[in-house]
């Protein structure tokens, strides 16, 4: 009773802030929410000038740090909010005034368990970047090595706590007193926003995450991850190598440094490549200000609190997708959302394909050079409701990297599209993942994991055989006497296996499995 009246009184203040700034529309097509929200607009309402998504952004600037994460979890979300809001959201700075050096220096010193003159030998107290989790400081080391100190805001964790708990409950309300939202699982939106806030507050996983990209890529040429000083790092404090170069869409820098775009361009299209279909696991953030460019031409991505993971069925789902949309073969696009189970199997084959013959006509008319795969795929994840589709939250987070590639692509060379770079290469993956070649390796890998598993399974039947050795002989009685009345899961897998003349060793096997399975 207590956390609903505290909700509700914060839920008013918000309501404020959301109606000064002309931003209530997302509520207008709520049932139930008229005539509170006209009540809202009366006492606080103003006009202001701008794009609804504009005028939301602003709101969720002015509500803070939480909210302005909240926006940017809702820009992935072009097929519940639409494509401009999602893109105006996009746009949401994620930077906050600085806290003062002297108490990242105190953060780091009680993190680390050491003076920050042991561990550094200069340390920059104004920080380069500010945003709403951490800052930024550049520093030296003992040995000499230029780094970068990413530091937590002081109380963050209690500040997100708060307010994720108020998204829950909202999500909550929201599911109960309207039911159209219901499709739109907001509780599981908000979980899955609480597991990205809060591995964006443990440091130690972001430095993970980096350390496994730098493991994937040691070997792609042109393409480097900073190196993570573990012995400066903990959960509040993650220390980097310090990277000197230029931001990927600062032409006329890239220029001086006489680094051609189109090169760049080419090795970023061969690098998303690899990430996603090759190692499943890409950077999901990389917006203009976290890739740069070094002295030698190599991408060094940054900042690696948003990482995706892509599983080989997922992968193979998304070649078929791309490559059929790029050839215009509506019907295996259709088909492989019908084979993955992401269209429910009682929708119309034929109707689907032709929702999606409207979604690629469109945009594959348009010239080469201008066709967005990104904005593509934004499309066919709003017939979700016509068609029962699943949602798929790792392929929303990649259609959001995919339109951010493309903006940055087009910023490197407007007259080309860099998926026509990646297409051999999807192709070439395909052959090597979907071919007779690697269907047989497929198989014989399933065989040998069930063989690695069967002594496994083997020990622990003979475990629980053992412990019904030790059964009261009266207990055992009762339970055979039931089994004559009706024949359990154990006695009918006997008695089908003798009338199909499997051998007694087999019969053997398949009992004791039979067993373990009860016995769990």
């Amino acid at each position: 009773m207590i956390t609903a009246t505290v909700n509700f009184f914060r839920l008013i203040g918000i309501a404020r802030t959301f109606a000064r700034n002309d931003a209530l529309w997302p509520l207008d097509g709520v049932r139930g929410t008229r005539l509170p929200v006209r009540l809202v607009r009366l006492l606080w309402g103003r006009r202001r000038e701008g794009r609804p998504g504009q005028r939301l952004a602003a709101a969720l600037t002015e509500l803070g740090p939480s909210f302005i994460k909240l926006g940017q979890a809702l820009s992935v979300r072009a097929d519940l909010i639409g494509d401009q809001v999602a893109e105006d959201l996009s746009l949401l700075q994620d930077r906050l005034p600085p806290f003062p050096g002297d108490r990242a220096r105190a953060s780091i010193e009680a993190e680390l368990e050491a003076p920050i003159s042991t561990l550094f030998e200069r340390f920059e107290d104004r920080p380069v970047a500010a945003a709403s989790i951490a800052q930024v400081h550049f520093a030296v080391t003992p040995d000499g090595r230029d780094v970068a100190v990413k530091v937590l805001r002081p109380d963050v964790e209690e500040q997100f706590d708060r307010d994720l708990e108020l998204f829950h409950w909202l999500a909550v309300q929201g599911e109960r007193f309207a039911p159209s939202l219901r499709r739109l699982r907001p509780v599981d939106v908000v979980a899955t926003f609480r597991d990205w806030v809060l591995t964006e507050m443990d440091l130690r996983l972001e430095g993970a995450a980096a350390s496994e990209l730098a493991a994937f890529s040691k070997d792609d040429e042109g393409f480097r991850v900073v190196s993570v000083d573990w012995e400066r790092t903990a959960r509040r404090v993650l220390t980097t190598e310090r990277i000197y170069g230029a931001r990927i869409d600062d032409i006329d820098a890239l220029s001086e440094a006489g680094l051609d775009p189109d090169v760049l361009l080419e090795r970023s299209a061969k690098i998303f490549f690899l990430q996603v279909f090759r190692d499943g696991f890409f950077h999901a953030d990389m917006h203009p200000g976290n890739m740069f460019v070094d002295r030698d031409g190599n991408l060094c991505p940054v900042d690696f609190g948003i990482m995706g993971r892509v599983d080989k069925r997922t992968r193979i789902f998304l070649a078929d997708l791309l490559v059929g949309f790029l050839q215009r073969d509506y019907r295996t696009v259709a088909q492989v959302h019908f084979d993955f189970g992401i269209v429910p199997p009682h929708k119309s084959a034929d109707a689907f394909t032709q929702a999606i013959r409207a979604i690629g006509e469109p945009v594959l008319d348009k010239p080469l050079n201008e066709i967005s795969v990104g904005r593509l795929l934004s499309q066919l994840f709003k017939v979700t409701e016509d068609f029962d589709m699943e949602t798929q939250p790792d392929l929303l987070l990649l259609q959001k990297t995919m339109l951010v590639a493309e903006g940055v692509g087009r910023r490197l060379n407007p007259s080309v599209n860099m998926w026509t770079m990646a297409q051999p290469l999807i192709e070439d993956w395909m052959i090597a993942n979907r071919g007779p070649e690697a269907r047989v390796r497929d198989a014989v890998m399933d065989t040998v994991d069930v063989l690695q598993r069967l002594p496994t399974a083997l020990r622990r039947a003979e475990e629980v055989l053992d412990k019904l050795a030790d059964v009261d002989p009266a207990v055992l009685e009762r339970f055979t006497q039931q089994g004559r009345k009706k024949p359990g899961a154990v006695e009918s897998l006997l008695q089908s296996g003798a009338r199909q003349g499997w051998g007694p060793v087999m019969i053997a096997v398949l009992a004791v499995l039979a067993v373990v399975a009860i016995a769990e």
